[in-house]
């Protein structure tokens, strides 16, 4: 199976969870020049930035793990470029990591959340 479609799985069921645990989707896959923001909500007035991340297994570590310092800058970045863009330049936000575990064929069998994962 392909990595897209893995991904679109798992983004999937990422936003699933959340709606359950009382977020609101703003936006999917928002792509700059420089990245591409997994998923943008709102929950209680605060902008949350989701960055979701897929494993199969634990061979490559945990997918929190994959969220590295450099990887936490590039959303940081990211997230100051959706915010100017959209006028929410004071708005509250903070950055969650949702972990993603696979079946070997792809299929989400389990999610976790970690709320407000980093700051910058």
């Amino acid at each position: 199976m392909n990595r897209r479609r893995i991904g679109s799985r798992a983004e999937e069921a990422a936003a699933e969870v959340l709606r359950r645990a009382g977020y609101r989707i703003l936006d999917r896959n928002v792509r700059f020049p420089f990245g591409e923001l997994d998923l943008v909500c709102e929950k209680e007035g605060v902008v949350v930035f989701v960055e979701v991340k897929a494993r199969s297994g634990t061979v490559l570590g945990h997918p929190f793990e994959a969220v590295t310092p450099r990887k936490q800058r590039q959303v940081g970045r990211l997230a100051l470029a959706y915010l100017q863009g959209r006028g929410l330049g004071n708005c509250p936000c903070r950055f969650d990591v949702v972990a993603v575990h696979l079946d070997p064929e792809g299929h989400p069998v389990q999610v976790e959340v970690l709320q407000d994962a980093f700051r910058l």
